[in-house]
């Protein structure tokens, strides 16, 4: 049965593939849609074959960036698009980096004088900001722009542990290293307050710049928004999409079929449903992208680092030390690979992961093919640490980077097994012997041992971005030990060389490679997907997805609020992995 039934998916993955590589003709007149499905990201995580059988939530989905801008890039010039909508209200979440990227081709597209327009039912904050990019944005009367600012407000567990009896070790070398507060304090510290309004405040300041600047609005209008918007609501009779037209966040509310017809006469075409006449994107750039390179032609070859770091080998979505470093490795070696742009998503993870891809790069870089580095959302500690062995780094203006320290932590409950009556005793031929086992107290000797070796990690951390960014150790202490920064105070402090996008980056690698413009191809490095890891992936979904959508629902009124922090807990204890528990990780800036 368990072979029948893997045969069927395969048959439906095979109809599946033949039919979507057909795409319809383009018609003469039509708007290119942007109408993205999901959380826009760098690189997918799996290939989703069981929205053949099952419907998939739009939480679950996945979309590339690439694919967005390319679109947005190829449609500038075809005479056949007269316009570019974006309808955002699936998509689930972008991040402010992405969005500035996207923005960028956004710009240029309307350099060719045609119009840009923004629909939705409401505007999410992440949403809205991709919107302003648009020359007219419409909502819909009952809706509304769900602006607030940003903020960074963790769980702090240290009471909870100490009532649990349960004892968390924490070493560390960066008096801002702050993935250890949660466990040891129940407060914000000063300093790590103070470092975290100032990267966070970086964060908004550009959000609410670039917003004021798209829409025409004073500067600090914004924030005088939101910092009365109670009393704003009132004088707009409660009506909050009523408040957004008067604060001029959107040029007009239309109901849907309004909105259809205000479409329609922009683009000047209709489709078969009376509906303005428009090209999914995802459709428009798998006809109009080259399916093949051109023989003979040099490259520049994108690889995705994307998620936590850790050891071994890993699956798409986490960064396995040996995973990334065999396709940097295997990219490297390809015919015609003149450069390399690693594209780095990632708050960091385990120490000695991040030393064997740094190991690689270096490696690569000894070969003579130059390697840039480009930021995406978060670049940090790990993350940071694999950037040092690039020839240049390039990080967004949104990127969220530095955070240089090293950390481990060792948890033990034997308070909490005596608690219940549990003992553990015995004898060892030494006093490291049995010193790591968490149902017993930590002995002074490992607690010394682990903290000489964080201190020395640290060192060797240092020393690398001393070496590779040309700093010397004091200037270097003002910027490390654990600090959070934002793109444009690591620019100004030397750690990155520019603020740009993942084509400026390409640029530099190809300019560094001595390749001239318009005499190389562009391609990005896919993680490959073996088709049984795909059948048997998507057979458990198949299986699981209704059960575990049931009890969801179950559980959606007592999860509420805490499904966030929680999902986030559980996936920082799935990266701690590290053979000698060492680790460079940033909490707060996110996997």
């Amino acid at each position: 049965v368990a072979l029948a039934n893997l045969l069927f998916l395969a048959a439906l993955v095979v109809l599946w593939l033949l039919l979507t590589d057909r795409p319809e003709p383009l018609p003469e007149r039509a708007a290119l849609l942007l109408e993205p499905h999901g959380v826009v990201v760098d690189e997918r995580t799996g290939i989703d074959a069981s929205g053949l059988l099952l419907p998939v939530d739009d939480a679950d989905r996945e979309v590339l960036l690439a694919d967005m801008i390319d679109s947005v890039e190829m449609a500038r010039d075809d005479d056949r698009i007269v316009a570019l909508v974006m309808d955002l209200d699936q998509m689930v979440s972008i991040g402010q980096s992405k969005s500035w990227e996207l923005g960028e081709a956004i710009a240029r597209f309307r350099e060719s004088g045609k119009p840009v327009v923004a629909v939705g039912d409401y505007f999410t904050q992440d949403q809205y900001r991709l919107a302003v990019e648009a020359d007219t944005l419409l909502i819909h009367p009952f809706g509304t722009v769900a602006l607030e600012g940003f903020s960074v407000f963790p769980n702090y567990f240290a009471e909870a542990l100490e009532k649990l009896s349960v004892s968390v070790h924490v070493f560390r070398a960066g008096e801002f290293k702050s993935i250890a507060e949660p466990l040891l304090r129940s407060d914000m510290s000063a300093g790590e307050r103070e470092v975290t309004s100032r990267w966070l405040g970086d964060l908004w300041q550009a959000y609410t710049d670039t917003v004021e600047t798209r829409r025409k609005l004073a500067p600090g209008s914004i924030n005088a928004l939101l910092n009365d918007y109670d009393n704003r609501l009132r004088a707009a009779g409660g009506n909050s999409a009523r408040l957004a037209l008067d604060a001029g966040l959107v040029d007009d509310l239309l109901q849907r079929s309004q909105r259809d017809a205000y479409l329609s006469a922009l683009v000047g075409a209709k489709d078969d449903d009376g509906r303005y006449q428009a090209v999914p994107f995802e459709q428009y750039v798998r006809r109009e992208r080259p399916r093949m390179l051109l023989p003979g032609r040099e490259t520049v070859a994108i690889v995705t680092a994307q998620g936590a770091i850790m050891p071994g080998e890993q699956p798409v979505g986490r960064i396995g030390g040996d995973t990334l470093a065999r396709r940097l490795r295997e990219t490297a070696d390809r015919d015609g690979t003149r450069a390399i742009v690693l594209r780095v998503s990632s708050g960091g993870g385990s120490v000695f992961a991040s030393e064997v891809i740094r190991e690689e790069l270096a490696r690569i870089r000894d070969q003579g093919i130059p390697v840039v580095v480009s930021m995406g959302n978060v670049a940090a500690s790990g993350g940071y640490y694999i950037a040092t062995a690039a020839d240049r780094i390039v990080a967004t203006p949104m990127t969220i980077t530095g955070s240089i320290g090293v950390f481990a932590a060792f948890p033990t409950v034997d308070r909490l097994l005596a608690r219940g009556g549990i003992y553990t005793d015995g004898v060892a031929t030494t006093k490291l012997a049995g010193g790591l086992r968490p149902d017993r107290p930590l002995s002074p000797q490992v607690a010394d041992a682990l903290q000489q070796s964080v201190d020395d990690l640290y060192e060797q951390f240092l020393a690398l971005v001393i070496e590779s960014r040309g700093l010397d150790r004091e200037t270097l202490d003002g910027l490390a030990q654990g600090r959070v920064l934002s793109a444009s105070h690591a620019l100004q402090s030397g750690l990155v060389d520019q603020l740009g996008s993942l084509d400026t980056a390409v640029t530099e690698a190809a300019m560094l490679a001595g390749l001239e413009e318009g005499a190389y191809d562009v391609i990005a490095i896919e993680p490959p997907f073996d088709s049984r890891q795909i059948l048997l992936q998507q057979l458990g979904n198949v299986l699981g997805q209704q059960s575990a959508a049931t009890l969801a629902s179950y559980l959606a009124p007592f999860i509420g609020i805490w499904k966030e922090p929680l999902d986030r807990a559980g996936e920082l204890l799935e990266s701690l992995e590290d053979p000698l528990h060492l680790y460079m990780h940033c909490l707060v800036c996110g996997p």
